[in-house]
């Protein structure tokens, strides 16, 4: 029963709790309509990048004194594109604001994206580290991992330098509604 005696019906009260929750849910909008928290966010985001490619450089460093004999091994270059690909994040999330100035808009794709592709190209470097090992255990011959891992890369660097020379070639008006975003994220995550 309610305070003046009445009995709330069952729909009146799934009512309630649905504005209650839909109130409960506007803290999140005032915070990603909020400029400062914005700010926040991606200073933190910023700084925690910047931690990983610095851990990743002192791990390059530690094993370039330990083994200097054996120049730039596969462990040292995924700890060198680990550096690069986190220090770019980092510094994108830096200067987001000037980022989102930039004209025309397919340069602020470019510069977003292009750390999308090297992470790509770290993580694909780090699977043909482990096959190497498994292919080494086993006994079997390593010739075609590197060509392998080389052709990958191409043609996902290819595809993407095509599609942003055909974006470069179209007008503003066009190349806006071709909905770059979603776009970049499917092919990324694709390749």
């Amino acid at each position: 029963m309610g305070r003046s005696g009445s009995v709330i019906s069952a729909p009146t009260a799934v009512m309630v709790a649905a504005y209650e929750l839909k109130n409960a849910s506007n803290w999140w909008d005032q915070i990603d309509e909020s400029p400062l928290w914005q700010d926040r966010l991606y200073h933190i985001l910023a700084a925690l990048f910047g931690i990983v490619s610095i851990v990743a450089l002192v791990q390059l460093i530690r094993i370039q004194l330990r083994v200097p004999e054996y120049g730039w091994t596969t462990q040292k270059v995924f700890h060198f594109l680990n550096f690069v690909v986190n220090g770019v994040r980092s510094l994108i999330f830096v200067f987001r604001r000037e980022i989102q100035k930039l004209k025309p808009e397919i340069v602020q794709h470019v510069l977003l994206d292009m750390p999308s592709l090297a992470f790509f190209t770290t993580y694909a470097l780090l699977v043909l580290f482990w096959a190497e090992i498994y292919y080494q255990a086993r006994a079997a011959s390593t010739d075609g991992l590197r060509p392998s891992f080389v052709t990958i890369n191409a043609v996902v660097y290819a595809v993407q330098v095509k599609f942003l020379a055909y974006c470069f070639t179209l007008s503003p008006g066009k190349w806006e509604g071709l909905k770059l975003d979603s776009f970049y994220e499917e092919a990324n995550s694709v390749s």
